[in-house]
């Protein structure tokens, strides 16, 4: 079975990153596992709109025991 070839651009990781900010605008903070299950994107995505809100300053991130915990900070 041939691997799949998935491209993203800066909209879809925008996209994904809006998605992102709703899920923890509901859950306040949630563990990266939550995040990725109720976020309707291929992981690889999710973790890029991550970085996407990480780099504006927009999202607090911190391990705790084996999980990464992800909030809103502002």
């Amino acid at each position: 079975m041939p691997a799949v070839k998935a491209e993203w651009g800066v909209q879809a990781v925008g996209e994904t990153a809006g998605r992102v900010w709703d899920c923890l605008q509901r859950n306040g903070k949630t563990a990266l596992t939550v995040v990725e299950r109720e976020v309707d994107a291929a992981p690889a995505l999710v973790h890029m709109a991550i970085g996407w809100l990480a780099r504006e300053g927009k999202l607090g991130l911190q391990q705790e025991g084996r999980q990464a915990q992800l909030w809103l900070t502002e």
